[in-house]
């Protein structure tokens, strides 16, 4: 079974306006991305953007394009307007790869994609890398994930799950190292959907566990899709969110 992938592209963003035509090694960041997803198994490529300046300049390097409305609430009511206006079939399988991942590893383009056609039970699948500190495991902007013996995923959050309680009570406030006994995981937001479970969630209202953690895929699991999440096999490096990122990235590509 083959899978396709869609890299949604916007012009607007708070924090970096313009970002996916921001030049790195003397290529538009965009152009990376999509070199990137074309190194998978993916039989498709095709990157979504509502901005006419991101639609030529994927032209240009040879991305087939789709555009989209400029009005979409999120994410994945874009990728749902390109399955539905290309004609995807109900049991297709994409893969949503952000277009501000520049260095994103094929291998996990593929895995994602792997694991959700051998789980017919699922969805939707995504994968997760450990937690290293209690930093991050307290941080809200590192999401957490929770999953039974099967890969399912139990919850997502903002907020440490599982809190360990015995070892948080031990140290008071001063808890400076991860307890013992528990694989914490970071949620990987890259994502491999059924085309079935798209049109289905742009229909449904935003669930209120997603209203309140402000993570999209808790509307999934509110409404009883099954997401399977193994731990990725390339940890992949940080996307860019900001100029600084941007910079950050540069020099590491030229220090080799």
């Amino acid at each position: 079974m083959s899978f396709s992938i869609v890299i949604p592209a916007r012009y607007a963003s708070s924090r970096f306006p313009g970002k996916p035509l921001a030049l790195l090694e003397g290529k538009p960041m965009l152009e990376h991305v999509y070199r990137r997803a074309c190194e998978s198994e993916a039989k498709r490529v095709v990157v979504a953007t509502d901005d006419a300046r991101i639609a030529s300049t994927a032209e240009r390097f040879g991305a087939e394009v789709c555009l989209t409305s400029p009005d979409h609430p999120s994410g994945t009511d874009r990728l749902q307007e390109v399955v539905k206006t290309l004609g995807f079939y109900a049991d297709d399988i994409v893969v949503n790869v952000q277009g501000d991942e520049p260095m994103i590893p094929p291998k996990i383009i593929n895995q994602v994609a792997h694991n959700l056609m051998a789980v017919p039970e699922a969805g939707i699948a995504t994968l997760s890398e450990p937690i290293e500190t209690v930093d991050a495991l307290l941080n809200p902007n590192v999401v957490k994930v929770v999953s039974d013996h099967r890969g399912m995923a139990l919850y997502f959050s903002r907020a440490p799950i599982p809190w360990p309680r015995d070892a948080a009570l031990a140290a008071g406030e001063a808890m400076t190292a991860l307890p013992k006994g528990f694989n914490w995981q970071r949620h990987i937001g890259l994502y491999a959907y059924r085309v079935k479970l798209l049109n289905d969630f742009v229909s449904w209202a935003p669930a209120p566990l997603e209203l309140t953690e402000c993570l999209e895929q808790l509307r999934a699991l509110h409404n009883g899709v099954g997401i399977h999440v193994e731990p990725a096999l390339e940890a992949p490096p940080a996307g860019v969110d900001t100029p600084e990122d941007l910079e950050r990235l540069q020099k590491i590509l030229e220090n080799g």
